[in-house]
This record gives structure tokens, sequence and C-alpha cells, in this order.
């Protein structure tokens, strides 16, 4: 028996439940238990927090798996690769997690290896503002959130002093960052890596609320770029995850480029991307079923490089308000042939929305 340990049991996860069962595998599903769609989907799933570490790796010692994997989620990939290390299992080493979901230490790293990222500064509640030489404008962020939570852009000191303790609030080790804001267009990378070899599959078009919190409102796949821009992304990134040391699995980058064509790295996981990027939009743009390569590595395979459809220009779409809601039932009605999955739809979150987490809805049309 194939036994699969998988962290996280959300809608996000369920594209890796449902593709490991059709791989063959037993699906071992942890998270806290609230009745999401990957604790029905599972084989087995236990109502343990995907943060218990100990006690993920004991019941995956007892149930002996032969990988373990989660998809989307920064949170779950420390748990994912303790426990394949404490296991021998394929995985990232305890220092490249943390370099790639603390994003001050990521910061360091980029800047001691000559990766081009935005200066950025560390601080707490009982930081001096004054002692900091800031160049507005500048983002708050907190040091280890994703998501798009506790991110503020402000133009001068004034108001400095609640975005920080506002993203300190959401911080898991109560930290943030003020770092200068990079001009340009924002994109993200998906890349799948094996013993350090490093592939590209796709490069995705961004579009947010734009400021103050840059809540994500699409993607566009593959991104409107020539081929000489994709190409010097490529460099920069493989470079980039070296420095982190993310050698075996799925990575998400985050980047920007401005007008002259400098590129300027926001953040690498080393985890797909969320919003349907990595379980979705790059099967339907790329052919490649990248799901499947992340169960793959996770397992110890390399990854295999045959389309399984047809690739498309693709876009996903995240409603809002009730206009965005109306859209999406015009669309249906009027062309039903361009969309080609509703991913999730909570009507309950209207006038409700603060950040990623509890949007109104996500559907992929073709683009």
């Amino acid at each position: 028996m194939k036994n699969l340990a998988i962290i996280g049991a959300s809608y996000l996860q369920l594209p890796l439940i449902e593709k490991a069962k059709e791989m063959g595998y037993t699906t071992h599903v942890f998270a806290w238990a609230a009745n999401d769609v990957g604790e029905k989907a599972a084989d087995y799933f236990y109502p343990i927090s995907i943060i218990e570490k100990e006690q993920i790796l004991e019941k995956c010692k007892e149930i002996d798996v032969c990988g373990i994997c989660s998809i989307a989620s920064d949170v779950a990939m420390v748990t994912v690769n303790y426990v394949a290390d404490a296991l021998n299992l394929v995985g990232n080493s305890l220092e490249a997690t943390y370099k790639s979901t603390n994003k001050h230490a990521m910061r360091l790293a980029f800047e001691s290896n000559g990766d081009p990222s935005p200066k950025s500064y560390r601080v707490d509640v009982n930081t001096e503002y004054s002692s900091l030489q800031l160049e507005y404008p500048v983002i708050v962020k907190p040091t280890d959130r994703s998501g798009s939570r506790g991110i503020f852009k402000l133009y001068s000191p004034e108001g400095l002093k609640e975005a920080v303790n506002h993203a300190i609030e959401e911080s898991f080790e109560k930290k943030a960052l003020v770092e200068e804001f990079a001009e340009g267009q924002e994109y993200s990378v998906e890349f799948i890596s094996f013993d350090g070899d490093h592939h590209f599959l796709a490069l995705t078009h961004k579009y947010t609320t734009g400021e103050p919190h840059f809540i994500e409102t699409g993607h566009l796949e593959p991104a409107p770029v020539d081929t000489e821009t994709v190409e010097r992304v490529k460099k920069v990134v493989s470079h980039a995850l070296d420095t982190l040391g993310l050698k075996n699995g799925a990575s998400h980058s985050e980047l920007k480029i401005d007008k002259n064509g400098n590129i300027k790295l926001i953040e690498i996981g080393g985890r797909m991307g969320g919003d349907c990027i990595g379980s979705d939009l790059v099967r339907y743009s790329t052919g490649y079923d990248f799901v499947r390569m992340v169960i793959d590595v996770a397992c110890g395979k390399a990854p295999v490089f045959e389309k399984v459809c047809e690739p498309c220009a693709v876009k996903s779409l995240f409603m809002f308000t009730q206009d965005d809601v109306d859209e999406f039932e015009r669309m249906k009605n009027e062309e039903p042939e361009r969309i080609l999955k509703l991913v999730s739809y909570h009507p309950e979150n209207l006038g409700h929305v603060t950040d990623s987490s509890n949007r109104v809805g996500c559907y992929i049309v073709k683009a």
C-alpha cells in the first residue's frame, strides 16, 4: 500500500487529494477539524492541526508514509519539510524552509547572494521608527504570513505605527517588515524542482485591488511578456531558488518588472501558487500536470513532462461585489463555453472581504 500524507484539508488541497487517489495512493490528510472538503475526500482524516509537527510525525511513522506534501500553503510546508527531514523523505531542508517562510530571513539571504529585492527593515513594537532610513512610499507586511494579510502601502510616516501594529497582529512571530515599494507590474512564477534541478513552468500576470492592501482579483496565464524577458525571469528565479536552498518540489515566486525591464523579487514560497494558479491555471495553460509532479517529487520520482491536455490561455476571476457575481451569472448564461471551472462561491462574504481568504468566489475562464 502506498500511503501519502497530505497537510491541510481546505478546498485548496482538494486537487492534491483527488490526484493522489487517482494515482493509486492511499491519502492520509491532517488538519484541524472544520468540516472542510478534504476531510470527506480523504481516505483517512486525522483531526490534528497542521502546525502540530510532532503529533503528525508520530502518526506518519505509524502509517509508514512514502511521501508527504501540501499545496498553496506556507504554513503547511513547515510541517511537510519537518516530517520529511525526520523520516528521510524527499523535501527541503529546515534551513530552506525557514528562509522561504520568513520574509526577513528571505531578504537577508537575497541581499547576501546578490538577488534583486527591495530594501527592507524588520520591526516590532519596540522599534524606534525615527531610526529607520525610509524612502516613501513603503510597504508594511507581516514577516511570516501570506494571502494579502496585514499589508499596507504608505506615502508618508503618518499611519506607520498603526500599519505596523496591524501587521504584527497578523504575524505568528509578532514582527513586521517595512520595505521600499517596488514599482512595476507584478507577476508570479511557477517552478518544479527535483534534486536541485529547476524547471520553469509558467509566468502569471497578476491583478490586484491596488493600494493599500493589494488583494488579488485575478490571474492571467501565460502572461503577455516577450520571450527575452521570460528568459531573464527564469535566470533570476533559478538563482534565487539556489540562494534559499529550495531543491525539491513546487515553488511560487512573486516579482515585479518595471518599465525599464528591471526585475525585483518580492518573495518566494517553497510550494505551488494558491488561488488556483498551481492546481488549475498551469495545467490549462501548459498542458502539464503540476499537481502530479508535486506528488511524484514528494515520493522520490522525477517529474514527468507530458502534455495531459491541449494548452490554452486562461484567467482566474475572483468575486468581491454583487457586480462581480452578476458578471459571473451573465457569462454563465451568455458565454457558458468560456467557463472552465467554478472553484468556490461564498455569497455570505459579500460586503465583508478583507483579504484573499474571504473573497466571495472564484471561477476560471478561457482568456
